[in-house]
């Protein structure tokens, strides 16, 4: 998959990174943590621009959250599940993904569509659950907008600090991740306590 994905972007450039950034988020198993900083490689050896390589990597995860937002939008989350029970191994999706992609959205609604654009593992399941909220489809743009430019911007940024070691990458996403998640789940703490706070004085 390695040298498919090197020749890909080789030869057709920033169309190829829309195309493979589309696929990543329509077929998990294509890693955008291989596509964008090898992106960025390229374009730190000038053969690309920068701003380019994020545009079209951002462009790409766009279009390609489209599909699994109507898809949870139009078939529903029990028969979403159901499927992927029976055949979501091919593209490595379970229904425990979609609950927690669910879960996700139920916690922290809009926001969630944003935030999750950075954590490897729902970044692209995200969509599922706000299509099956029937979330307004423009908010649900702008977020995903948002989130998969500064996912882009940053693995790019990588892949040009890093140079040939561009694959490294994935290795330094693992910390990353849980500094997210302890962030997210501080801001969830937070509000629940502020939450609690307002009643007291309400009651």
């Amino acid at each position: 998959m390695h040298d498919w994905i090197t020749d890909l972007i080789s030869s057709m450039g920033y169309i190829g990174i829309v195309f493979l950034m589309f696929l990543e988020n329509v077929f998990p198993p294509i890693p955008s943590e291989l596509i964008m900083p090898l992106a960025g490689y390229v374009a730190g050896r000038g053969e690309l621009n920068f701003a380019g390589v994020v545009l079209a990597g951002t462009l790409g995860s766009v279009l390609g959250a489209l599909p699994l937002y109507y898809l949870g939008h139009i078939v529903g989350e029990e028969r979403l599940k159901s499927w992927a029970a029976k055949h979501g191994a091919w593209l490595a999706v379970s229904p425990e993904d979609i609950e927690k992609s669910k879960q996700w959205f139920d916690r922290h609604g809009a926001k969630a569509v944003l935030i999750c654009r950075l954590v490897p593992g729902v970044r692209s399941l995200i969509s599922i659950p706000a299509g099956l909220g029937k979330m307004n489809l423009p908010q649900f743009l702008f977020y995903t907008t948002i989130g998969t430019a500064m996912w882009s911007a940053l693995l790019a940024g990588a892949g040009v600090w890093l140079g040939k070691n561009y694959e490294k990458v994935d290795k330094f996403l693992g910390p990353f991740t849980y500094v997210v998640l302890g962030a997210l789940l501080l801001m969830f703490v937070l509000r629940v306590v502020k939450q609690k706070r307002a009643q007291t004085k309400d009651a």
